[in-house]
């Protein structure tokens, strides 16, 4: 797996999920696993195979979420600068064509939230902005085309 950067607050979810994968779910799905067991015979068992395939979906996720957590390193927001746009800042920004405003922070891919603003350091628009300064102009290749970002304010 590769290094994921997360603040602290992004890796504490991450370990609730787990926790709630692991003490909720998993015995939910092994107690589902017994009483199709108790129905009779396992070849012609439907429920059987299904919480045997929802137990695999599960073990999956969990490996997955501990990889995660054990790749993971936490950015500490007070190292975070606001000379450019990085990780954890807030951009302020004009787009050139129509002239509405927006705001983004950048986060991290498990922390991303379109409806608050926050867009993951991955997306074209992120990339764009990353290392530009307050009046410089980032031109962001998007599926509709290129688009063009004033930096207006960089914050916390």
């Amino acid at each position: 797996m590769a290094v994921t950067y997360m603040t602290a607050e992004g890796l504490q979810k991450l370990k609730e999920e787990l926790q709630r994968l692991e003490a909720v779910e998993r015995p939910r799905v092994i107690a589902a696993i017994a009483e199709a067991r108790d129905k009779g015979d396992l070849s012609e068992n439907a429920e059987y195979d299904a919480a045997k395939e929802e137990q695999g979906m599960l073990e999956s996720k969990i490996a997955q979420l501990k990889g995660r957590i054990m790749d993971a390193r936490i950015i500490d927001r007070n190292s975070v600068s606001t000379d450019e746009v990085q990780i954890l800042t807030k951009v302020r920004v004009r787009v050139k064509k129509t002239g509405a405003e927006k705001t983004y922070q950048l986060v991290t891919e498990g922390e991303a939230n379109i409806a608050e603003g926050k867009i993951a350091v991955t997306t074209p628009i992120a990339k764009g902005l990353m290392g530009k300064h307050v009046g410089e102009t980032a031109q962001v290749q998007v599926p509709a085309g290129i688009m063009e970002f004033e930096i207006l304010d960089i914050s916390l």
